[in-house]
């Protein structure tokens, strides 16, 4: 299970997030509570592991802006967590390996999730990066996505569930293991991480069986 902490904005919730065994760490560029400059990314990102998926945050972006600031960070991914159309993500991609594209779950964007030049998806509430849960039910509407993301209200006492109901490649999360906007609090991020590892399910029934195979493109 790819598990990615997002809204980091501070060193040691990078190390310790990394430490407990997240995979990806997510930066915000987008005006939000949690936004952070891209050199202090820069300079964060430089004690990570090499295998850890480094990740800035978007919303509704000029797609030239994306690659200068994912460039400028040093991040290996952008998520584009607004309304971008197929040819924004298509002309991000071009410049950066790897896209996620956002889409509110139940939208027009996510029944059409397959178009937007990315196997990255991340589903979250309808009003995204709000905290909120949404029915994981809906997912079963889905065109089917190789690497497929679950976000959207989750902590350690549901995250179990979400998995098994939506049996995601992977689960996003910021406002659930925080102890005030901007800084993460540890034990509840341990508390969520061991969670999410807890959850066996059949290899077939997974999305993808391995979450590391991204670092092998």
């Amino acid at each position: 299970m790819f598990i990615k902490i997002c809204g980091v904005t501070n060193e040691d919730d990078a190390l310790l997030a990394v430490a407990l065994g997240a995979d990806a760490v997510g930066f915000v560029f987008a005006p939000s509570p949690r936004q952070i400059a891209p050199q202090k990314v820069y300079d964060i990102i430089r004690r990570l592991p090499p295998e850890t998926l480094t990740v800035g945050v978007f919303r509704d972006e000029h797609p030239t802006r994306v690659v200068e600031i994912c460039q400028k960070a040093g991040v290996k991914a952008a998520q584009l967590h607004g309304h971008e159309s197929p040819e924004v993500v298509l002309s991000v991609k071009k410049h950066v390996h790897h896209v996620i594209k956002a889409v509110a779950a139940g939208s027009v964007d996510a029944s059409r999730a397959t178009s937007f030049h990315t196997d990255m998806v991340l589903v979250d509430a309808p009003n995204p990066g709000g905290g909120e849960v949404f029915d994981w039910t809906l997912l079963a509407d889905m065109p089917e996505v190789r690497r497929l993301i679950v976000a959207g209200g989750l902590t350690a006492a549901n995250v179990a569930r979400a998995i098994e109901v939506a049996r995601p490649w992977g689960v996003d999360l910021s406002s659930g293991v925080e102890a005030e906007p901007g800084k993460k609090d540890p034990i509840a991020m341990r508390k969520f991480i061991e969670a999410a590892r807890a959850v066996v399910f059949p290899r077939h029934e997974a999305r993808d069986a391995s979450p590391y195979d991204w670092y092998d493109e």
